[in-house]
């Protein structure tokens, strides 16, 4: 039996289909910086501050950044004298990210199936990725698997506006603004219409911490940044208690 013809790989649907969003992420692995970059109107860098000072690391920790991309912030983490292993869904972006810095190492895999042994990393962190999983509580619970006792968990993903007014402006930018400044930069403007779409559709700060919670992780709290556009959740997993001789 034929099986059905997918979707064109520029376009993934709020179903998120693993091949389709890997396949929509490829498309875009070589201008993805730049277009970040514009679509965020630069703040990006001002985000990825916050997140790299709450990921902390330093020599001797083991950081696992999912959905790195083309290893942008794993980079940096590994400038802080961690050992840092770079995993995205997309070939396309591990690819990328390999011929840009050969000293990163660069894994694909999915975020609800980590191709890690359990309790491995000291931090978990991702980075604007955790929107695009199929199924975040899968992905939630893998990270809590993969993550040492004691060890931590740090998301950086697009969130909601706490003023009213800013979400009201803020969905116009999504619905109308973004598509256009995405023609000025990207070859791929579809992508950038599941972007808009998929932040409207994602849960807000206090729905997403809830989800953690479910996942086993333990002390969550938030930040937000730039009125709540971005949210930076924190948590931990707990440490196991001490044996008494």
């Amino acid at each position: 039996m034929m099986l059905p013809m997918s979707r064109s790989p520029l376009r993934a649907t709020l179903a998120k289909d693993p091949r389709e969003v890997a396949g929509m992420f490829d498309a875009v692995a070589r201008r993805y910086d730049l277009s970040n970059d514009v679509m965020s109107l630069f703040q990006v860098h001002m985000w990825r501050s916050v997140t790299r000072a709450a990921v902390a690391a330093g020599p001797g920790m083991r950081v696992l950044d999912l959905a790195a991309g083309t290893g942008t912030s794993s980079v940096e983490y590994a400038a802080d004298g961690a050992e840092v292993v770079a995993c995205d869904f997309s070939t396309g972006m591990v690819a990328e990210g390999k011929r840009r810095h050969p000293e990163i190492a660069f894994v694909a895999g999915d975020a609800t199936a980590l191709p890690f042994a359990d309790e491995t990393f000291d931090v978990v962190t991702i980075s604007y990725g955790l929107r695009n999983v199929q199924d975040t509580a899968r992905a939630l619970a893998e990270m809590h698997r993969v993550t040492v006792p004691g060890g931590r968990i740090v998301i950086a993903e697009f969130s909601t506006p706490a003023s009213p007014l800013f979400r009201r402006l803020y969905r116009f930018y999504l619905g109308s603004a973004l598509p256009a400044a995405a023609r000025l930069v990207s070859s791929n403007t579809q992508a950038y219409d599941y972007l808009g779409e998929s932040i409207l559709a994602w849960p807000d700060q206090r729905e997403l911490a809830g989800l953690m919670h479910e996942a086993g992780w333990r002390g969550v709290g938030y930040k937000n940044l730039s009125g709540g556009i971005v949210a930076v959740h924190r948590a931990t997993r707990t440490a196991r208690p001490a044996v008494e001789h």
